[in-house]
This record gives structure tokens, sequence and C-alpha cells, in this order.
């Protein structure tokens, strides 16, 4: 392969010459020799060493992503809204899948100091996990001494900026629409039990059952994954071990999609035998049958809102920015009659 050493010995001037042609430079040279540059350029195609130009930039371009799993529809539209604001304002993104290791996350936030990124973005919820938490805080306070800039997603205890989905809010409409719908026995598919985002929905869901004098007691909760086959097997739980539910509530619409799927399975009809309650209204919850009744959240702003955050300059103190969650009904889910 070429080098910018050979391309300035075929067309005979310096390499700092051969440099300044080929990277556009303002600087004034003959036409005669940028032609010569270019021309040697395109007889040994060369290809210029994007790692190189990268270091060689006084202004830091690139901007690194730890996301929990982009394949999961939920941050697949956070990375949507991202890399909208990052394209016009003509940076790369470096997404980093964490797979919900923290360990994995500590390791990401190195690596992406070590790359020089102008930001970092934490786009997945907060853990709760103390030791964790101080180590993380530890590593971007480091980044961030050096000029680095970081946002956040979701509740965490972490230096930074950040945008604050209204976890908890939705959590009680999802609450309002089955308890104050009539339900009495609602089963309901958490998410991990480590994260903030699973805390913070399931303490609005208690709220509103405390409201409609209603009990949400542990043996009608099972914490799943956030993906559709752990929820397909939560609800097969739920189902066996209370056979008398009218409503479940899932935390996620990838979970409700599989309590879709069992509830077909077992010819329990939906709504009119079994409610289903979805949360963050992806995409799917439109297509599937019945349509999901969900709660939404802003997915794609949220991730634009994030990218801005961490491209615009430091702010004295952290700032916070709320993202709204309303109800969307569809038909799913329906009054106990």
């Amino acid at each position: 392969m070429a080098t910018l050493a050979d391309v300035a010995r075929r067309a005979g001037v310096s390499p700092a010459t051969a440099s300044r042609i080929i990277s556009g430079s303002t600087k004034l040279v003959t036409d005669e020799l940028r032609e010569r540059v270019l021309r040697a350029v395109d007889e040994l195609q060369y290809v210029p060493n994007a790692h190189a130009q990268f270091l060689a930039r006084a202004q830091r371009t690139a901007v690194g992503v730890i996301v929990h799993d982009v394949s999961d529809p939920y941050f697949a539209e956070i990375t949507r809204g991202l890399q909208q604001v990052a394209t016009a304002n003509g940076r790369l993104v470096i997404i980093c899948n964490s797979y919900r290791d923290p360990s994995r996350e500590l390791e990401y936030v190195e690596l992406l100091r070590a790359q020089q990124v102008a930001a970092i973005i934490l786009a997945g919820s907060g853990y709760h996990d103390p030791a964790f938490t101080k180590a993380l805080t530890g590593k971007l306070g480091a980044y961030t001494r050096t000029g680095g800039r970081v946002s956040v997603i979701g509740r965490h205890e972490l230096p930074g900026d950040a945008v604050m989905p209204a976890n908890a809010d939705g959590g009680h409409l999802a609450g309002v629409e089955v308890f104050g719908g009539g339900h009495r026995k609602v089963g309901v598919i958490a998410g991990p039990k480590v994260l903030t985002t699973t805390t913070d929905r399931l303490a609005g869901l208690r709220r509103a059952a405390r409201q409609y004098g209603r009990t949400l007691p542990q043996r009608r909760i099972v914490f799943a994954d956030f993906d559709r086959d752990s929820g397909a097997a939560a609800t097969r739980q739920l189902l066996d071990d209370s056979p008398d539910l009218t409503a479940i509530v899932a935390l996620n619409d990838s979970m409700a999609v599989g309590t879709l799927s069992v509830l077909r399975e077992r010819g329990i009809a939906v709504p009119s035998q079994m409610s289903v309650v979805g949360f963050d209204d992806m995409p799917i919850a439109r297509d599937v049958t019945p349509a999901l009744t969900t709660v939404r959240l802003p997915l794609t702003e949220m991730g634009a809102r994030a990218m801005t955050l961490a491209l615009e300059d430091r702010a004295r103190t952290p700032r916070v920015e709320p993202a709204l969650a309303t109800l969307v009904h569809r038909e799913s889910s329906a009054p106990l009659t």
C-alpha cells in the first residue's frame, strides 16, 4: 500500500508539501506542484491514513456512545437521534455495546479516552451498584479534566449533563390504565433488578396501585431481561402461578410482544380476557395484533438531546433535561367488565 513518502518521491516534492496538497491546506502552492502531487496520488492509488489524520487534527471529531445493546429497539431509536445530530455537526459516532455488563462499560470508557473522543454518551440505564458507580465516576472525572464532555440518558449518579426519561411517571400512567380500569389481579414483567430504569417504572406502578386502593404483591412481579424471549418466559410463569390475572404490564415493549405471543399460544383473548400494557412505544407496538397499548417515551428525541448537550459548550453546572412520558391507548387493553 502506497505511503505519503511514496507519493512525495513520485511527485518530486517534500512529504510536507504532499501532505498539505492532499489535505486541502489553504497554504498557497503552484498549480504545477498540485497537479504533480495529485497525479502521483492517482497513479499510486494512495489512500490517506484516517487514524493519523484524526490524531493530527486539533479538534476532536469523534463521539463515543455506550449502549446496552444497539439491537434492542429502545437503543436503536435512541441511537438514531444521536446520529442525526452527530451527522449534522460533522461528527463520527463510535457505538459500544456493553450488554449490561458494568465491567465492560468501564473498559469502554478507557478505550474511548484513549481514542481522544470529544464526548462520551452513556445511553443505558444507571445501576444500583455503588462500587461500579464510584469506579465509573473516577474514570469519567479523569476524562472530563482533559477536556472531554459527558452526557447520560437515564438516572445515573455520575458527573455530566443528563436527559431524564420520566420512567416513574410512565409507570404511573401504565398503572392508571389497568388499576383505573378496574383490574385487581395485575401481573408485572419488570426488567433487571439492578437497573434504575426498572426501579423507577415499578415505583410508578406501585403509586398507581395505592391511588386506586389496590395491591401489587411481590409474587405477581417477575424480573426479566428487557427482551422478547424473557418476556415470554415471565408471562408463562405469571400465568402458571396466578391463573386469575386479568392484566399484565410489561415494563418494555419487547417483553410485551413476548407476552402477546404466549397469550396467543394459550388461547387467551386480548383484551377481553387479558389486558396487556407495554412501555416505550417502539415502532413494533403499532404493528402487533392487537396493537399494543403502551407508555411512550420520545426515544429519538432523547438521543438527539443527549448528543446536543454533549456537543455544546460546557455549562457551569450539570444540566438535566426531562423527557416526558405519555400513554398511547391501543387495542390491547380495556376496562375490566
